[in-house]
C-alpha cells in the first residue's frame, strides 16, 4: 500500500497557512490531513491542534457524532484550560447546528440540549479567559440568540406521560 510522507520542519508554517486556506474554502478533510502531517513532526503545536479541532467540525453535517468523538479526542492536546473550555464549546455549539441541519424528528430538542452543554462551557471558559478575551461572552451570546430565534423550534425535551392501554 503506500505510506505518508513526512514534511519538514520549516515547512510547518506554510503548512499552517495552507490549512487555514482550505478551512476557508470548505476543504475541511484536507486542512485536517496537514494538521496531521504536522502534529506527526510536532506533537505540541497549539495552532496545529486548534485548526485539526475546527476542521474536524467543519465536517460534522457530514457524520456528527463520529465528527463529535474525533474531535473530543484533540481537546486533551491543548495545554490550557481556558482553550479546553472554550473549544469543547465550539464542539457541541456545532453539533446542536448540525443537528439542526439534519432537521429529523425531534432535532430541536437535541440541539437544544446541544447548545446548553456549549453553553455551560463557554460559562466556565469566560471565568478562565485571560483579560480582554470576549470570545467566550460571544460565542455565549450566538446560542441565546440562536436559542431565541428559533424558540418555537429548539427548546427543552417536553416530557410527556405515558398511560399504557389496558385493553
Amino acid at each position: 500500500m503506500f505510506s505518508l510522507k513526512p514534511i519538514s520542519r520549516e515547512g510547518i508554517p506554510a503548512a499552517l497557512q495552507k490549512a487555514e486556506k482550505y478551512r476557508l474554502l470548505e476543504e475541511p478533510s484536507a486542512a485536517e490531513s496537514i494538521c496531521l502531517d504536522v502534529l506527526a513532526i510536532d506533537p505540541e503545536n497549539q495552532q496545529a491542534a486548534v485548526t485539526l479541532l475546527l476542521a474536524i467540525t467543519d465536517q460534522f453535517p457530514e457524520a456528527p457524532a463520529e465528527g463529535e468523538r474525533r474531535a473530543l479526542e484533540v481537546l486533551p492536546r491543548l495545554r490550557d484550560e481556558y482553550k479546553r473550555a472554550y473549544y469543547e464549546g465550539i464542539i457541541y455549539e456545532r453539533r446542536a447546528k448540525a443537528q439542526l441541519r439534519r432537521g429529523a424528528p425531534g432535532a430541536g430538542e437535541i440541539a437544544y440540549e446541544w447548545f446548553r452543554k456549549a453553553m455551560t462551557l463557554y460559562e466556565r471558559a469566560e471565568q478562565l479567559r485571560p483579560p480582554g478575551n470576549d470570545e467566550a461572552i460571544l460565542r455565549w451570546n450566538d446560542c441565546v440568540r440562536m436559542l431565541e430565534r428559533r424558540a418555537d423550534h429548539v427548546h427543552p425535551r417536553i416530557e410527556q406521560d405515558y398511560e399504557p392501554s389496558l385493553e
